[in-house]
């Protein structure tokens, strides 16, 4: 298993480093930690949303949690549910 954190900000600019970290972790059962989530961009979401399409693909684990009000907030607003980027129902 392996855990990413992410990063207060998930701008553009942190779009592509993302993408990258969870390229290094495929393979594993993933664990993406959501606690520290401020701000959100649609580019970010679009890396999240293709992270789990790709370990569910994989036939591996991906889950999100301790998301922030702000990561539930910002998928509301695009209309994606939370399972979406995640196998398991948020806790919130």
């Amino acid at each position: 298993m392996v855990t990413v954190r992410l990063p207060e900000i998930l701008d553009i600019r942190a779009a592509s480093p993302l993408a990258t970290e969870l390229l290094l972790a495929r393979g594993n059962p993933l664990t993406i930690d959501a606690s520290d989530v401020a701000r959100v961009g649609t580019q970010c979401v679009q890396v999240l949303l293709s992270a789990h399409a790709t370990w569910a693909a994989d036939g591996l684990s991906l889950n999100v949690v301790h998301p922030t009000d702000t990561l539930l907030e910002a998928l509301e607003t695009l209309g994606i549910p939370f399972t979406e980027i995640s196998e398991q129902e948020s806790a919130k």
